[in-house]
């Protein structure tokens, strides 16, 4: 088992940028793709991005590209999302997410992954 642990979330302007982070720990050797995902209140859950615990790959979904970036330590055991460039429509739950296996970006947007965090709260409101 994979424990994940969100944190970074909370309240912002339109156009400001926030890091979110996500430690991991138990059988981390396990779970060798790290991903994020959000959902929005009355929405489905939506792939975010992904991320190998060497970084040889990320996946990006169409929604984030070019204004997310997504990165890790693989020392620390932690990855990162740095989200710029904030709109109302951002606002959502953002959870961590761990995979045993490079399952691709359509899979994962699909299917999601198979260990997940709690979830923090992005909220970008004037």
């Amino acid at each position: 088992q994979v424990q994940l642990v969100e944190s970074g979330g909370g309240l912002v302007q339109p156009g400001d940028s926030l890091r979110l982070s996500c430690q991991a720990s138990g059988r981390v050797f396990e779970t060798p793709v790290m991903g994020w995902f959000r959902q929005a209140p009355g929405k489905e859950r939506e792939f975010v991005a992904a991320i190998n615990w060497s970084g040889s790959f990320t996946y990006y979904g169409n929604s984030v590209k070019g204004q997310f970036t997504i990165s890790r330590d693989s020392t620390e055991r932690q990855i990162y999302l740095e989200m710029k460039d904030l709109k109302p429509e951002d606002t959502a739950d953002y959870f961590c997410a761990a995979d045993p296996m490079d399952r691709g970006h359509y899979y994962y947007a699909k299917n999601g992954m198979d260990y997940w965090g709690k979830g923090t709260l992005v909220t970008v409101s004037s």
